[in-house]
């Protein structure tokens, strides 16, 4: 059965799609099955997967809509990913979810049609706490948050545990923060360092030992439509979502083991 992780964080540019797309990358490098859901109106997870968004005939909204089966819309990357892919139409569902009774639960019911396929089903979220980030929550098993070391997004990362506290307590109970990520790091600022520091206080063994520098090849990977692991397996980019990978397997391990 797959653990399903939401990647969420309502704020945006902290490299929430960029670890989606890499994350599930270096999963399926590993030899884990590993299935990407774009539930990001944007399509950016689609896009960097090397998948034009505008040449979908199925994506994540029909198969939310109830016009199309899961694993009729699922298209496998050059990775070696499956994914479920979303563009703009994705939008029009949202606003149809609102007015549905129970639709929180909408995803989860889907995935459990394919998640005894899959070691790990990744959900790139959008950068919001809408219906569709709802959704994402109320089926995952975990939340890895990313986010960069500065003053803002530790307000927004409290506002962020509660969301997911609320949900945990009204939806879905089993739900936990899987780790903290801090993106975009830099050694050489002082604030990176307090605000790293202020992490560990407040989440210690939530945060993730691995960091993800900031770095060009990981950047440009996107436009080039492959994860980093693809474009430059040796960039520091590629080597860190790797390590994040690694990190993740562990602790799943020490967890079973600890049962």
């Amino acid at each position: 059965m797959a653990k399903v992780i939401a990647v969420a964080n309502q704020k945006g540019g902290v490299g929430k799609t960029t670890t989606s797309v890499n994350l599930a990358a270096s999963l399926r490098a590993t030899k884990r099955r590993t299935l990407l859901i774009d539930l990001d109106p944007q399509g950016n997870a689609t896009m960097g997967s090397g998948i034009n968004k505008g040449d979908l005939s199925l994506s994540v909204y029909e198969v939310l809509m109830g016009e199309a089966v899961l694993a009729d819309a699922l298209l496998t990357t050059a990775a070696g990913v499956d994914i479920l892919p979303a563009n703009g139409d994705l939008t029009a569902a949202e606003v149809a979810l609102l007015q549905r009774d129970g639709s929180e639960g909408r995803l989860k019911s889907l995935i459990a049609d394919v998640a005894d396929k899959y070691d790990f089903i990744v959900i790139d979220c959008p950068p919001s706490l809408n219906m569709l980030t709802v959704n994402a929550l109320v089926a995952a098993h975990g939340v890895i948050i990313p986010m960069q070391c500065e003053y803002y997004a530790l307000e927004g990362l409290s506002a962020l545990v509660d969301t997911i506290q609320a949900i945990a307590s009204a939806l879905n109970p089993g739900l936990k923060i899987e780790g903290i990520l801090r993106t975009m790091y830099d050694p050489r600022s002082k604030l990176t360092l307090e605000v790293s520091n202020q992490l560990f206080t407040h989440f210690g063994d939530k945060v993730y030992r691995t960091v993800v520098p900031r770095n060009i090849r990981l950047a440009e990977a996107p436009s080039y439509g492959m994860p980093v692991l693809q474009y430059d397996r040796q960039s520091r980019g590629a080597v860190a979502y790797l390590a994040l990978a690694g990190e993740m397997l562990r602790r799943q391990e020490q967890a079973a083991l600890a049962q």
